[in-house]
């Protein structure tokens, strides 16, 4: 899901981690939420140069990111997260999920959800057989888990730059999540992709990675990005 990334980022040493559940390790149960964030703050320990890593968290790895924050932050240079529902998902959105996850194992929902995201036509078959890989069990966890929401305890701790961004087409509870994470890390940037919706890494890759280029060489934000 990250190869223009790392096609993109190639003078960098770019780390690509699966989350438990995920990719090659789509056979493992996936825990919580502070399980994963204590995974990848090892896998940044022991791979990353000098044991710490400008993160890049999107949807679920941005939750996840939050977390790595507020637990191990002596293991992050810097931080940019897109997609995350901080404040939670509740109301119809969620009951719509809950209806979704019936479907979990079908490709043609899978298909349906990468029209949804705006994916190009030759990236949607990659997020199909993908999505195929992680088990029902698993989602069921981890998406109650994440929609119930919640700023992690310890992220008021967090010193170090966190660049927020929502894409101005996906749900509108990520973008009113920013007040949230404001109220924990008041030094937060955040900002809306214009025209992307929640996949965006992959949607419009070129501006993607380049928002990450921008942020992890100079600490600036992209202009094409419009304040929230």
């Amino acid at each position: 899901m990250w190869e223009p990334q790392v096609a993109g980022l190639a003078d960098f040493h770019v780390l690509t981690p699966h989350l438990p559940g995920f990719g090659a390790r789509a056979a493992e149960t996936w825990r919580d939420l502070d399980a994963a964030a204590d995974d990848l703050a090892a896998t940044i320990a022991d791979l990353a140069r000098g044991g710490r890593a400008h993160v890049v968290g999107l949807s679920l790895g941005g939750v996840v990111t939050t977390r790595l924050l507020a637990r191990h932050p002596d293991v992050v240079h810097s931080a940019l997260i897109s997609g995350v529902p901080l404040a939670g998902v509740h109301g119809s959105t969620r009951a719509l999920a809950d209806l979704q996850l019936r479907f979990w194992d079908r490709r043609w929902f899978w298909r349906v959800q990468a029209r949804a995201f705006g994916l190009p036509a030759d990236s949607r078959e990659l997020f199909v057989s993908h999505g195929l890989t992680v088990s029902r069990a698993n989602a069921v966890r981890l998406m109650r888990e994440v929609y119930d929401g919640g700023v992690p305890t310890g992220l008021d701790r967090y010193r170090g730059p966190l660049l927020a961004i929502a894409g101005g087409r996906e749900a509108a509870v990520v973008r009113s999540s920013f007040p949230a994470l404001r109220r924990a890390v008041p030094h937060a940037t955040c900002r809306i992709a214009p025209g992307m919706h929640h996949a965006w890494s992959i949607e419009d890759a070129g501006l993607f990675t380049e928002v990450v280029r921008r942020w992890v060489c100079d600490g600036v934000v992209d202009p094409r990005l419009q304040p929230a």
